[in-house]
């Protein structure tokens, strides 16, 4: 099945299913079944089932899924098998924030290069990473062969800070600053708007 093909959902809810298998396994489960992974997870066993089945036949009736396989499998698919160059524009709170961190998976996502305007900033190291000069950032971005961006300025700057990436090779973007990006449709771009989700929930409480 092509990647098209997949339901955003379902690809959202892979991550999830990742950190329940190495769950698992630091727990010495080595096999799983649906149900018990739908508890795990409060999903519908049906759903797990029909997730996981997009990507190929791993389960066995009777017994259930095999933890190692499936993290594996997972791992591949998520292309979080490998490592990743990240870089990072705006070192504000949130920019600082995400450099120290301690719940990125380091061997996966390498902060390798992060960009402010603030000359009290740039030079500065934070986690052994040197704060450089936003002016740089196409060129640096370009040279270290950086795919991932994190967009942390405020929203005015956002869309410059955006295209100044793009322009240096980033095709992924996570976008911190509360406002909406024009960018290239080949470019993965994926917003993190706290307020909005904060709203979400007073309107359900």
């Amino acid at each position: 099945m092509k990647k098209r093909d997949i339901p955003k959902e379902t690809v959202n809810r892979l991550p999830l299913y990742l950190r329940c298998f190495e769950r698992l396994l630091e727990e010495g489960e080595y096999t799983v079944t649906s149900e018990a992974l739908s508890r795990r997870l409060n999903l519908n066993s049906y759903l797990v089932r029909k997730d996981l089945s997009r990507f190929g036949d791993f389960g066995t009736r009777g017994v259930g899924y095999k933890t190692r396989k499936l993290a594996e499998k997972l791992r591949a698919i998520l292309h979080v098998n490998r490592k990743w160059k990240v870089g990072i524009g705006g070192i504000g709170n949130v920019g600082f924030a995400l450099m120290t961190y301690s719940g990125f998976d380091r061997e996966v996502f390498d902060i390798a290069v992060a960009f402010d305007k603030d000359p009290e900033l740039i030079g500065k190291e934070v986690n052994g990473v040197i704060i450089e000069d936003e002016q740089e950032l196409t060129r640096r971005v370009k040279e270290e062969s950086v795919k991932l961006g994190i967009i942390a300025v405020p929203p005015a700057e956002a869309q410059k800070v955006a295209e100044k990436m793009v322009k240096g090779g980033i095709q992924g973007l996570l976008n911190f600053a509360p406002t909406q990006l024009d960018l290239p449709e080949d470019v993965r771009l994926t917003h993190m708007f706290f307020t909005k989700e904060l709203e979400t929930l007073a309107y359900y409480l």
